[in-house]
């Protein structure tokens, strides 16, 4: 038999495993996405980057090499200024700073 309040017991703790198991994927979420690494499935998770962009940014780096900041998104065709404003806080290019900093 149960203690009394038992099941109100069990019942909170269940829910708070649930969220700690949630939390991990909640903050993967939320992290920056490095537009030197990323693939066009994680571009595309990023608010304002649909197939066509995402393409277009993997095109260019390709072609031109790592991103140095968020602000080299403007010369991809079909970015610019605003749209780069918009994405700026979902973007990182932690990458390029590492490729800088070996090759000094």
């Amino acid at each position: 038999m149960n203690p009394p309040g038992g099941t109100h017991v069990n019942k909170l703790l269940r829910s708070l495993l649930f969220a700690l198991a949630l939390s991990p994927l909640v903050a993967l979420a939320e992290a920056p996405v490095d537009v030197n690494t990323a693939d066009a499935a994680a571009l595309e998770t990023v608010k304002g980057i649909g197939p066509a962009r995402a393409k277009a940014i993997i095109e260019y780096r390709k072609a031109n090499g790592a991103f140095a900041s968020v602000d080299d998104l403007t010369k991809v065709p079909g970015i610019g200024d605003k749209s780069v404003t918009q994405l700026r806080e979902q973007l990182t290019v932690g990458s390029a700073k590492k490729q800088v900093a070996k090759s000094k």
